[in-house]
């Protein structure tokens, strides 16, 4: 059984908000935002990085057929290397909201601060994927969509082997930029080691 919450504020539409490939050395930033009915449940909904990707795909179709809204939005490599990954995280939430059809009237935001969005009211939550069904919601999304993304680059570009780390600095990637050296979507500000 779930112990997420529906909502924090249960007056006009509430989004949830979340990214994910904060972490990453390849590929873009993905965001979610996401509106659910207020009676919304759902008993096995949690943190994106809980579930496997099986139970990621399911959820993906549930969220996008129950949700009163949702948008995903990406902000690329180079611009990650341009303003940093922190800027660019707030920015591809800010173009999710920006693409909801239904303007919400206040952000439930995973993480611990946010800059704001225009005119919108906003709660940061930490750890907030794994207490409110809206941001685990967003989270889901963000990561389908990213992993689907990385794997069709994978094609284009299989010695990193996104297909399995999806751009994450596990050591095969990490090894791999060394020995190939990094590609277009490889983020250039961020360190490759290998201890």
């Amino acid at each position: 059984m779930s112990k997420l919450l529906p909502y924090l504020s249960n007056k006009g539409f509430e989004a949830g908000l979340d990214e994910a490939g904060r972490g990453c050395l390849a590929g873009p930033v993905i965001a979610a935002a996401v509106i659910l009915p207020l009676d919304f449940y759902h008993p096995f909904l949690n943190d994106s990085k809980q579930l496997n990707a099986k139970q990621r795909a399911i959820l993906k179709k549930e969220i996008e057929s129950v949700a009163i809204d949702y948008a995903v939005a990406e902000v690329d490599a180079p611009t990650i290397d341009q303003i940093n990954i922190y800027k660019a995280s707030v920015l591809a939430m800010h173009l999710a909201v920006d693409q909801l059809k239904h303007r919400p009237d206040h952000l439930l935001v995973d993480g611990n601060r946010f800059i704001s969005y225009p005119l919108i009211p906003h709660t940061c939550i930490v750890k907030g994927d794994s207490k409110f069904f809206s941001i685990a919601a967003a989270s889901i999304l963000a990561k389908t969509y990213r992993d689907e993304l990385m794997e069709k680059l994978a094609l284009e570009y299989p010695e990193y082997g996104w297909e399995r780390n999806a751009g994450y600095p596990t050591m095969e990637h990490r090894k791999a930029i060394l020995s190939h050296g990094p590609c277009h979507f490889h983020r250039k500000t961020f360190r490759v080691q290998i201890k």
